[in-house]
């Protein structure tokens, strides 16, 4: 391997970054650059490249399972979740915050996109939590830490994306992310009662009675279903990841269109086109992030890296510790997408040379770019609550960091315990 070959890759990519080249466009670039330098291949591959990234039939469960989002966020589900949360637990200590941290759980098994979560529920908790008293900033940063874990808990883009880069079985990997995903839940439920529990000036919420529990539960029950129908269905070995993202957009529609009635022929074009938008970004990322995962691979930048890697690594501790580091700077600079493509080739020879399980890896590498989507500079999720709560990403970037040391917390016991992630996976159909 030229020498020369990884100074140009990385650096042409990281001043394209510098100067705020969309991450997308800069690995394209560095890509065609290298391989134009080096004659690495005739340029005249490259459509074909990129075409062979995106024909995939499991990568359809990425638009369906944006659809299926958008059609139940179109529902007012998550408002209605929000109300059966608020009357069951928003008496307690830090009960608002809770609220957030349960409802976010629930919505992540509809959703699948961590800015997605955070949009959709920041813009009715971010007020009630302000209204109620809550710092503005706590509370922003509470509900974008909570939207990560909608690419923790299924259905989940970034699994589906880690399925197909490292050829591991997406049903198990939806599986195994429940119990994580929980768990990350439960970090922010320990820093929301630290933080809030004793805090003066909040005002606790009003006691549900039985009687509005049961009138919430009702109202919710539909969107509650959801995640049980989805998750079910692959579980029990009735459908594949993609089969399971159709089904979803079906249940969307009779959901909006004729059980909650929130749905309107007017608002699909909106949706469709939502749906397009998002769909193109994340496949043009695929594409071009794929092309630079060849000229890794191809230059043997990936097998040099990779050796290095396992020479640092003295045991399978060391090494998931040094995985973790790389894995959390790299989510604090780049989206997940592209991550999994530019380094799940230097990072699987390590993963599987270390006896590490594959499936146990994609959680613990799918938790890390969770912590990644709320720490900056680029924690899309950041940006997301900075425009609900009108706070400058300054503010929020100081007071998520609690939330952050919670989630890191969890993300050790995730590493170190794969039985965690593995548990339910054993007793698949």
């Amino acid at each position: 391997m030229d020498p020369r070959l990884p100074v140009l890759l990385f650096g042409s990519f990281g001043i394209l970054l510098f100067l705020s080249f969309p991450i997308a466009a800069a690995l394209g670039i560095s890509s065609v650059l290298v391989i134009s330098v080096f004659d690495l291949a005739p340029l005249e591959l490259l459509p074909q490249q990129l075409l062979s990234a995106t024909d995939s039939w499991t990568l359809l469960a990425v638009p369906f399972f944006i659809l299926a989002g958008n059609l139940l966020a179109k529902t007012a589900i998550s408002e209605r979740l929000v109300r059966l949360a608020r009357v069951v637990v928003g008496q307690f200590p830090a009960g608002l915050a809770m609220v957030a941290v349960i409802v976010s759980i629930f919505f992540a098994g509809i959703s699948g996109s961590g800015p997605a979560d955070t949009a959709a529920l920041g813009a009715i908790l971010i007020p009630g939590m302000v209204a109620a008293g809550y710092d503005r900033r706590s509370a922003a940063a509470l509900m974008a830490a909570g939207g990560g874990i909608g690419i923790v808990i299924p259905p989940s883009i970034a699994l589906v994306i880690y399925g197909v880069v490292a050829n591991a079985s997406i049903s198990k990997l939806f599986i195994a992310g429940i119990l994580p995903g929980i768990l990350v839940g439960l970090s922010l439920f320990a820093v929301s009662y630290l933080l809030f529990g004793k805090a003066p000036g909040i005002r606790p919420e009003k006691r549900g009675s039985l009687r509005e529990i049961g009138a919430a539960f009702k109202d919710a029950a539909w969107g509650l279903l959801a995640p049980l129908i989805i998750l079910g269905g692959i579980y029990g070995g009735i459908f594949t990841a993609t089969e399971a993202a159709t089904v979803a957009v079906v249940y969307g529609v009779i959901v909006g269109f004729f059980i909650h009635r929130d749905l309107k022929l007017s608002d699909l074009p909106e949706i469709l086109v939502d749906t397009g938008v998002t769909t193109g970004v994340v496949m043009l990322l695929v594409c071009t992030a794929s092309l630079f995962a060849w000229v890794l691979n191809t230059s043997g930048v990936a097998a040099a890296a990779a050796s290095g890697l396992l020479r640092l690594a003295s045991g399978k501790v060391v090494g998931l510790l040094l995985i973790n580091a790389v894995l959390l700077v790299a989510g604090s600079l780049m989206d997940a997408i592209s991550i999994f493509y530019v380094l799940l080739p230097i990072l699987l020879p390590v993963v599987k040379a270390l006896g590490i399980d594959l499936v146990h890896f994609g959680i613990v590498m799918t938790v890390n770019l969770a912590i990644g989507q709320i720490t900056p500079p680029v924690g899309v999720n950041l940006f997301v609550a900075c425009g609900i709560a009108r706070i400058s990403m300054k503010e929020i970037s100081r007071a998520v960091l609690p939330m952050v040391a919670a989630q890191t917390a969890a993300l050790l016991v995730i590493s170190f315990w794969p039985e965690l992630s593995l548990f339910l996976t054993r007793f698949m159909r």
